[in-house]
């Protein structure tokens, strides 16, 4: 018997709706839903894959106990008893903090996991907490946190009516969009150039995304603070400020123009690799456009200057009257409001209240740059991490300086991983407790309908039936909250015992029901397509955190900082620097194991321009050491025009060559860890988001 399911992928942040074919409880097949409301049938490979992930023979299903160098199954209520026993008695021994807390992509994918992490936190009452943020997206929180009041209040591109799109470090083409869900990202910006609209991408590197451009202008990486400015000095020199509505409700407007003054494009011209000129036609070119939008990603995020970076962008957007306008940089409204849910909890976040124990860099929202991870592990001391809990990450591939944040993890009392694999960092637990996948639980996403490209909702539930003996993460997390609070007072009792009484499903209904559009869970459920709720509106100052609902254009933190990036103005820039880059087959670390995405030819490479590769006597395919300060790694090259001279650039998630892993498939095609040669030691100074790009290295024959 055949059925036919409808949900939206849950691997990135496209949310592309699927088809899946069930034929006598197998997955026959998964297709693009032609009839959704949002990604009109679009997906990409990755979306086909869900099928391998979920019949994939290495993936965990029952908890498992390290014992040695062996791993054997034990049953839920043995693993979450011990894993609570051996987190209470570090506490009582060393302090709430010795126990961390570190959650990585995934959780955001996950309503439930959201929602039930909240409570182990609570639980747990230790400000050790760490996740992905600090190696992704950090930057433009902070920068939504300081000038509109709250963390979560991204500007969204609006996309579909823009006619001018200036893209600063990032390539959804292989991304799907990133702080920016648009499923067909790649038809709506061919619909864009059809229009009369022009794309244009500034990147290092000749990216997908660069190739369809009306124009790519190649970067030097780590100084696009640096344009930003200049831009902004070419705006106001030319008399082209036009904030328009948004000047009734801004501050430090004045200030802005004060600070970019002496930023012209010649002065920036060496420090950016770009001639004056073009930099001063993009200026007049966006301010004369329309409708405009300025986007950045990862790209500018993961740089020595991210927060300057996220900051500019939006003030960029604000003097030229394009935030919160129509074809502009927008805000949701969604059938959940995760801004409003925020708010009411207390979560609008929060910056530099306190200092990291071993280097002193700032917390963000109660979490410490992960880029610390490994010091607080190894440094004794009051406070000293000597407990990890990792959820759905594997921070030895993702965090700087794997290598020895991988070493660091052998130290540790104890260590738990809520996780489905087996991997590069959970093989250092003592327990692994697996939850069920995608497929095995309902479906909302709260973050990135958040940060789409139009309002919309889709809710589905679990396609097959719950197998007995799994558990779904936020059942685990519950489970061990409930188990930890045991002690802890009556306080914590309560809270444990009432969200695993609440089921995700129950709260969710309430957030929808309660939300700006008053949506039921059961009409929604019904919409097997989704519902399109409309496309974004203007908003602001209403939708304003700050005091007063005012723009803060010129936050003091951030104006401090532009002292340092001053000073580099005149530095000569390393021989070689490194860059990242994201492939549409990759899905960060863990989609390796699936013969369909790795097949075919070697794809953890590294590029570089051929000039330089002639310059060290270097061929395409040879192998070559590519060494930093932190470590060195060997990969074939690939010898490119698409890189600019100077630069060279490795693919993210791959280094799967250890043995005692799980992980079949991926063992075959490892690959190298980018992340064993960036550096734990390089941040950003503002907010401590670790710098993966624009990183110095030497490479040479292996």
């Amino acid at each position: 018997m055949k059925t036919m399911h409808y949900r939206a992928c849950n691997l990135c942040e496209a949310l592309c709706g699927i088809a899946v074919e069930v034929e006598d409880g197998r997955i026959a097949s998964i297709r693009g839903d032609a009839e959704d409301a949002f990604s009109r049938g679009h997906v990409c490979p990755k979306a086909v894959a869900l099928k391998d992930v979920h019949e994939d023979p290495d993936r965990l299903r029952r908890p498992l106990r390290r014992e040695g160098t062996s791993w054997h199954e034990v049953s839920w209520d043995e693993a979450l008893d011990e894993a609570a026993r051996r987190l209470v008695e570090i506490q009582g021994a060393h302090g709430r903090n010795a126990v961390a807390l570190y959650q990585g992509n995934p959780t955001v994918h996950n309503y439930g996991a959201l929602l039930f992490s909240q409570v182990l936190v609570k639980t747990l009452r230790t400000r050790s907490l760490y996740s992905a943020t600090s190696v992704d997206q950090l930057p433009h929180m902070l920068a939504s946190l300081l000038m509109f009041g709250h963390q979560l209040m991204f500007p969204v591109p609006d996309l579909d009516r823009t006619d001018f799109f200036l893209m600063l470090g990032a390539n959804p083409l292989a991304s799907n969009g990133s702080l920016m869900t648009a499923p067909g990202v790649e038809r709506r910006l061919k619909e864009l150039r059809a229009r009369g609209g022009r794309l244009v991408v500034v990147d290092p590197r000749r990216t997908e995304t660069a190739a369809i451009a009306d124009r790519h202008l190649a970067i030097r990486p780590g100084s696009d603070a640096l344009l930003l400015l200049a831009l902004l000095q070419v705006i106001h020199a030319e008399g082209r400020v036009a904030p328009g509505r948004l000047a009734a409700f801004t501050d430090g407007l004045d200030d802005v123009a004060g600070l970019v003054a002496d930023f012209t494009p010649e002065s920036v011209s060496a420090a950016t690799g770009l001639e004056a000129g073009s930099i001063r036609e993009l200026a007049c070119d966006f301010a004369a456009a329309p409708r405009a939008i300025a986007y950045g990603r990862v790209g500018v995020s993961t740089q020595a200057f991210g927060g300057l970076c996220a900051w500019l962008i939006n003030v960029l957007n604000v003097v030229t009257g394009r935030l919160d306008a129509v074809g502009g940089a927008m805000f949701t409204r969604p059938a959940v409001d995760l801004l409003d849910f925020a708010d009411r909890i207390g979560q609008r976040g929060h910056f530099d209240k306190g200092r990291s124990r071993v280097r002193g860099l700032p917390e963000f929202g109660g979490e410490w740059p992960v880029a610390t991870l490994a010091e607080e592990i190894e440094t004794p001391g009051a406070g000293q991490v000597r407990a990890l809990v990792t959820s759905s990450g594997n921070p030895v591939l993702s965090a700087p300086n794997g290598a020895r944040l991988d070493r660091a993890l052998r130290g540790l009392d104890f260590m738990v991983s809520i996780d489905i694999y087996l991997n590069e960092t959970t093989r250092h637990a003592h327990l692994i407790l697996p939850p069920r996948f995608g497929l095995e639980q309902d479906q909302y996403d709260l973050v990135f309908h958040t940060l789409a490209v139009r309002n919309t909702a889709r809710y589905a539930r679990a396609l097959f039936p719950a197998d007995p003996g799994a558990r779904s993460d936020w059942e685990i997390l519950g489970g061990l909250a409930h188990r930890v609070a045991r002690g802890r007072g009556i306080k914590a009792r309560v809270l444990a015992g009432a969200m695993s009484r609440l089921e995700p499903r129950g709260l969710l209904g309430l957030l929808l029901r309660f939300g700006p559009h008053r949506l039921r869970l059961r009409d929604l459920e019904a919409a097997v397509h989704g519902v399109d709720l409309g496309p974004l509106e203007p908003c602001l100052p209403q939708r304003l955190y700050t005091p007063g609902r005012r723009i803060a254009l010129a936050p003091q933190r951030l104006v401090a900082d532009v002292a340092r990036l001053r000073a580099t103005l005149d530095a000569a820039p390393p021989q070689l620097q490194l860059i990242g880059r994201r492939e549409l087959r990759s899905n960060n670390s863990w989609m390796h194991n699936s013969e369909r995405l790795v097949k075919g030819p070697e794809r953890c490479t590294l590029m570089m321009h051929p000039q330089d590769a002639a310059s060290r006597g270097l061929v395409a395919g040879q192998a070559v050491r590519l060494r930093s300060r932190a470590g060195e790694v060997v990969a074939p090259l690939d010898v490119t025009d698409a890189m600019r001279p100077g630069v060279v650039c490795l693919p993210h998630g791959w280094g799967h060559g250890h043995a005692d892993t799980r992980l079949g498939v991926a063992r075959k095609r490892p690959g190298v860890s980018l992340n064993d040669v960036t550096d734990d030691g390089a941040v950003d100074a503002l907010s401590g988001t670790a710098v993966l790009n624009g990183v110095a290295v030497e490479v040479s024959p292996a």
